[in-house]
């Protein structure tokens, strides 16, 4: 069991996916009230938590989010809209999304995410957190 503080929320991203460590450098470099923790799925952290929500990872093109005040994950276009929601304008615009059937959000989400790879890159390992920025990833 992974203990992360409540008042703290964990993203879990793909660490190999280029869109992916972009988006989540674009969140640190927003995330002005430390809220997020970051974790890859692929580490022993990401690992724990899909195990603890019996979440198969081999079958998810996604983010994470885990929120331990409420003892929930979010996934998909769901979790991107929800870090948005705590981020400062104008990212939190986005959340205007939220109106629109997660069904809906997902078709696009899904996408993206199949294409991900192919569109944007793929490293060959996990990225490796600068020194100034390794307090905010689990691995």
């Amino acid at each position: 069991m992974v203990n992360i503080p409540n008042n703290k929320q964990l993203i879990l991203f793909d660490g190999v996916c280029n869109l992916c460590n972009n988006s989540v450098l674009y969140v640190i470099k927003r995330d002005k009230k430390d809220k997020f923790l970051f974790a890859p799925l692929q580490g022993e952290v990401g690992k724990s938590i899909s195990s603890q929500f019996q979440i198969d990872t081999t079958k998810i093109d996604s983010i994470l989010l885990y929120n331990p005040a409420k003892k929930k994950v979010y996934s998909k276009s769901t979790a991107a809209l929800q870090v948005a929601k705590q981020l400062n304008f104008p990212t939190k615009l986005m959340t205007v999304f939220l109106i629109i059937p997660t069904f809906i959000r997902n078709l696009v989400y899904d996408f993206v995410a199949k294409n991900r790879y192919k569109w944007f890159g793929k490293k060959d390992a996990c990225m490796i957190p600068t020194p100034e920025l390794k307090a905010k990833f689990l691995m």
